[in-house]
């Protein structure tokens, strides 16, 4: 289904289709006419199924159609991790809009504290919380959600798991009756069904499983340290050879400083981020296209965008937050039925990060052993395990805010 079946605002589907969208997931068909036509949604959707878009999409439309947008839209997620990403997302959708956002969670520092609460004041479009968080603001007063039109919930078993179950209940105390809740979960055991007739009313469901990378990839992980990353990527990109490779990094400035390292290594390199206006983007996607410039480095809203026959090569160096992202990197490679190869840098930090992958691909990627001349590299080791944790077993944290009032045609601040 093309996306301008949905007959989204002129300025959102520019957006889209200039990130290279054009086909929706089937969780995206089957959940976004419902979300436009105001139903309560349950979706049992898995990461890597498209399901930030599902409700982001439908919500960002009815949002550019609304004129009372005071705090319009709550988006709950379990982790800062996983807000994070999520805001990225109404980043790059929200392009050409003017729709603004803001993020809480732990973090930050005081001066980002007093900005936060000034655009508490003011409002804006979409909020985007961990609920401990978000719990001092409204308990304080500061936080007024009273005209709320949307609630979603992401990864709602997460953060049944986590002990939120409470806080979601005190967060719903604070919100008008009449609104649209939408549930994601990736399994539905009864706790959720409890939770969704507290909160849902009348609810449609729909359930989608997720997709796996494609068997003509071959999946492959170093455990490295910091340090080593570059040697070895030297090493493995000139003693075989790729005619197109990707490589995804975790942050803009980092990206931006790959470029130059592996140009000065010899290498025709290109970094692909935000602080670049649309005819650069377009002039350096046109010479990867054309196999001009054999090695491009981006972030993850690369992965989502970009369509490219011929890729031969995915570096992941740093592994992503989100599985969801791992899937989207790699799977750049080996399409139409064609071959490709995965390598994954894994540091001591992000052990855990890539164990999630490999849980929710199913499969145990093979770990490749590091050149000898390049060091020792980490040892595989155990994964501790942190256990379920509820909010008040955390430290305190000061909280962090990101507010991105956005004007048309005017370029995400951040990747």
């Amino acid at each position: 289904m093309d996306f301008k079946d949905f007959n989204f605002n002129p300025d959102l589907l520019e957006g889209l289709l200039a990130m290279g969208f054009r086909n929706a997931t089937p969780i995206q068909q089957e959940a976004i006419p419902l979300i436009l036509a105001k139903k309560d949604l349950i979706a049992c959707a898995q990461t890597g199924t498209g399901k930030t878009g599902a409700y982001l999409l439908p919500v960002m439309n009815m949002i550019s159609h609304t004129e009372n947008r005071h705090n319009n839209t709550l988006i709950l997620a379990p982790t800062r991790e996983l807000a994070q990403q999520i805001d990225l997302q109404v980043e790059a959708l929200s392009y050409f809009t003017n729709i603004s956002s803001l993020t809480v969670y732990g973090g930050g520092d005081g001066i980002a504290y007093e900005q936060q609460k000034r655009s508490m004041r003011e409002g804006v479009d979409i909020i985007i919380a961990t609920p401990g968080r978000l719990i001092s603001h409204l308990s304080s007063g500061l936080l007024k959600l009273d005209q709320l039109q949307h609630l979603i919930l992401d990864e709602a078993d997460r953060m049944l798991d986590m002990g939120f179950y409470d806080d979601i209940m005190r967060i719903v105390s604070f919100l008008p009756e009449k609104r649209q809740t939408v549930l994601f979960s990736a399994t539905m055991p009864p706790k959720i069904r409890k939770l969704a007739g507290n909160l849902l009313h009348n609810p449609e469901q729909i359930s989608i499983a997720i997709s796996k990378p494609a068997a003509g990839i071959n999946q492959q992980a170093y455990l490295v340290h910091d340090a080593q990353k570059v040697k070895l990527l030297t090493e493995l990109m000139k003693n075989v050879e790729y005619p197109s490779i990707l490589i995804f990094a975790s942050t803009k400035d980092k990206v931006k400083n790959l470029g130059k390292v592996f140009r000065g290594l010899g290498f025709k390199a290109q970094a692909f981020h935000s602080d670049l206006d649309q005819k650069e983007r377009e002039a350096i996607l046109s010479e990867f296209k054309n196999k001009r410039v054999p090695v491009l480095i981006g972030t993850d809203v690369l992965s989502r965008g970009i369509d490219v026959e011929g890729i031969t090569l995915v570096i992941n160096f740093d592994v992503p937050h989100d599985p969801e992202d791992y899937i989207h990197r790699i799977g750049r490679t080996a399409r139409a039925a064609t071959t490709g190869t995965a390598i994954t840098l894994v540091n001591d930090k992000d052990k855990r990060k890539f164990a999630n992958i490999e849980k929710l691909i199913d499969k145990t990627i093979t770990r490749m052993p590091l050149p000898e001349h390049l060091g020792e590299a980490p040892a595989e080791g155990e994964i501790p395990s942190t256990g379920d944790r509820k909010p008040q077993q955390r430290k305190p944290q000061r909280k962090f805010w990101k507010k991105k009032p956005k004007t048309a045609g005017s370029a995400p601040k951040s990747e």
